[in-house]
């Protein structure tokens, strides 16, 4: 009778482990004991490929991951010190939205620079091959981060993790082990929420997270303008860039002047962008992506867009052909990616601005009303046409312009912002009102006071939560 609670306490040391691994992406060493799968030689073709630009199985590598792109690139560098693009592969799936993780179980794959150990590579993995990302680092844990156990790993299933194909994950594990055996003591693993190019940073830049986005940028400049991986810091919530100083712990440090020549002239090339028009928008997901080359109705060649954008750099990077036959296994949430993301426009302050039809003499805002939404704070509004006073409703449709209309309250809400996109106007055909009955409905604005009522009128459907 002894034996059984030392049976039960070998039995507890066992699983309590295996159930904290469970948390996250469900990654666990495998019960069946040790796999081969560590060991299998970098592909005959990676090698071809490596050789063809001067490479060698033992140098060093840097990773670097794109959400929105879907895309994860393995980096090597050459004896002069400088990295340079070995191959790009397409990411079968990741989840979350665009944006840093911020909490366990908030499904978000991090964004942030990680430094990866022989120690976090996972041989005996339950999703083929794996290995840890390091979240959260010193930045993360100072904005008050939770999580861990998130993953770059096989079976294209992601619960906050970069779930790659098993026959991708072989490559990039092999590609790791021989740079670490070659004698790298840890890699950096890059992670962004897009390619840090000038139009996306236009584009987005009204997100929530633009300001933290653009310290991101900091880095990529520093890789981009340099090719060489950049010493990275915490100081305090940011993250800090250069060389020798800021691994001396300098949190102002001196900056590469090839660094901040490519800062300028990117920041130029926004400001051109903006004074163009470009919108401000975002994406909001279901629950993250996949890259387009998994999918069967896009069988066409994917190419990816080098720093440079020049076109003697681009190069062919996989093709839809070559990555269907790959075995995707169980893909997770399957229905999240058949909706697709919403990509939509937003003011300043990063709230939604819908499109909707109005007459094309309805008059715009005056000074009273833009003081009158200064002083009350509306709930979710969805516009509504209201119809014409002369002639039938499908001749005014016909006559329809679009007009901006802000919808407030969202406070960063993606959840709030599907609701809100799920009403957007024309984008359900049955909710039209065919009739002058179906489009006399009651229309009403929370907390404000009456009024007269112009020709475009909005309906509230009250407070956005999650």
């Amino acid at each position: 009778m002894a034996v059984r609670p030392l049976a039960a306490a070998v039995l507890a040391a066992v699983v309590m482990p295996l159930a904290m691994t469970l948390g996250a992406c469900q990654d666990s060493t495998m019960l069946g004991g040790a796999s081969g799968r560590g060991l299998t030689p970098i592909p005959p073709q990676v090698l071809s490929l490596m050789q063809s630009k001067g490479m060698q199985p033992s140098d060093p590598i840097l990773i670097r991951a794109y959400k929105k792109e879907a895309e994860m690139e393995v980096w090597k560098r050459g004896a002069n010190g400088q990295y340079a693009l070995l191959k790009t592969y397409p990411i079968c799936r990741w989840s979350g939205q665009l944006g840093p993780k911020t909490k366990q179980g908030d499904r978000q794959a991090p964004e942030g620079f990680y430094t990866i150990t022989p120690g976090q590579m996972n041989p005996n993995s339950s999703y083929y091959l794996s290995f840890d990302v390091g979240y959260p680092n010193a930045v993360d844990r100072a904005k008050g981060g939770t999580g861990n156990y998130i993953m770059v790993h096989g079976t294209c299933s992601s619960a906050g993790c970069f779930a790659m194909t098993d026959a991708s994950m072989g490559e990039i594990y092999a590609l790791a082990r021989e740079a670490f055996n070659g004698g790298q003591r840890a890699f950096q693993f890059q992670s962004y929420p897009f390619r840090m190019t000038a139009a996306n940073v236009a584009k987005f830049r009204n997100d929530p997270n633009a300001p933290f986005w653009r310290n991101l940028k900091e880095g990529s400049d520093y890789f981009e303008a340099l090719k060489e991986e950049p010493r990275v810091a915490a100081c305090g919530t940011k993250y800090v860039f250069g060389g020798s100083d800021v691994a001396a712990g300098n949190c102002t440090p001196r900056v590469d002047p090839l660094v901040a020549e490519k800062r300028e002239r990117d920041n130029r090339e926004v400001a051109e962008l903006i004074a163009k028009g470009t919108p401000a928008t975002r994406v909001v997901y279901e629950d993250g992506g996949q890259n387009p080359v998994f999918r069967p109705q896009q069988p066409q060649a994917v190419t990816f867009a080098s720093l440079t954008e020049s076109d003697k750099d681009k190069e062919l990077a996989y093709t839809a052909k070559e990555y269907g036959r790959h075995n995707l296994g169980e893909i997770s949430r399957p229905e999240s990616l058949a909706l697709g993301p919403n990509e939509f426009e937003v003011d300043s302050k990063g709230k939604p601005i819908l499109v909707a039809a109005a007459p094309a003499d309805a008059p715009g805002p005056t000074k009273a009303a833009a003081a009158r939404k200064e002083q009350t704070k509306p709930t979710t509004v969805v516009a509504v046409q209201e119809p014409a006073k002369d002639g039938d409703a499908k001749a005014a449709a016909g006559k329809a312009k679009p007009h901006r209309i802000a919808v407030a309250d969202a406070e960063g809400d993606v959840g709030a912002f599907s609701k809100v996109l799920a009403a957007k106007p024309g984008k359900d055909e049955k909710a039209k009102p065919s009739t002058k009955e179906a489009a006399k409905e009651t229309v009403k604005e929370a907390a404000a006071p009456s009024v007269k009522k112009p020709h475009a009128t909005v309906t509230t459907t009250g407070s956005l939560r999650n």
